[in-house]
């Protein structure tokens, strides 16, 4: 038996049976600091610096993050491999702003792409590209159902 809410939720490393496939996010696993750009309508742009705190939850079975940029958003996701379809469920949460997302991710080549629909039904599309041992860069776009894609944020991520 855990022994507190911490013990229980976090793991040492990816569970056994699944070690291969949760290889996809474990990049993320650790500390992160961040540049940050959200770019809102009428071509305004906030930047800020934030961080990233990610382990392995849930037995090995999942990734879970917490992702805080100050005055835009301070929320968690819950990363888990689905064996039956190949793919992840990404649960995003953040009761700062009172927003929620679902979606699905799969590696596509060196990118990890990540698409579903926001609070409103309008398409999202978030990117994990130029992934490196101590970097990344990650792109949050919209889509307004025409095939286009508008960037409203990006962050610019370094191992802390």
């Amino acid at each position: 038996m855990a022994s507190s809410f911490n013990e229980a939720l976090e793991s040492g490393s990816a569970a056994s049976d699944r070690a291969e496939k949760m290889a996809l996010y474990a990049f993320l696993v650790g500390r992160w600091e961040m540049d940050g750009i959200v770019y809102r309508e009428g071509g305004a742009k906030y930047e800020a610096r934030g961080e990233i705190h990610a382990a392995w939850a849930l037995e090995g079975r999942a990734i879970q993050d917490v992702w805080i940029f100050p005055g835009v958003f301070y929320g968690t996701t819950l990363r888990v491999f689905d064996p039956g379809i190949d793919a992840w469920h990404i649960l995003w949460s953040d009761p700062l702003k009172q927003y929620y997302t679902r979606q699905i991710g799969r590696a596509r080549g060196a990118d990890i792409v990540q698409e579903g629909t926001g609070d409103q039904g309008v398409p999202l599309r978030w990117r994990f590209t130029e992934i490196k041992p101590a970097s990344f860069h990650w792109l949050g776009e919209r889509s307004a159902g025409d095939g286009a894609w508008t960037l409203e944020a990006e962050f610019f991520a370094r191992r802390a």
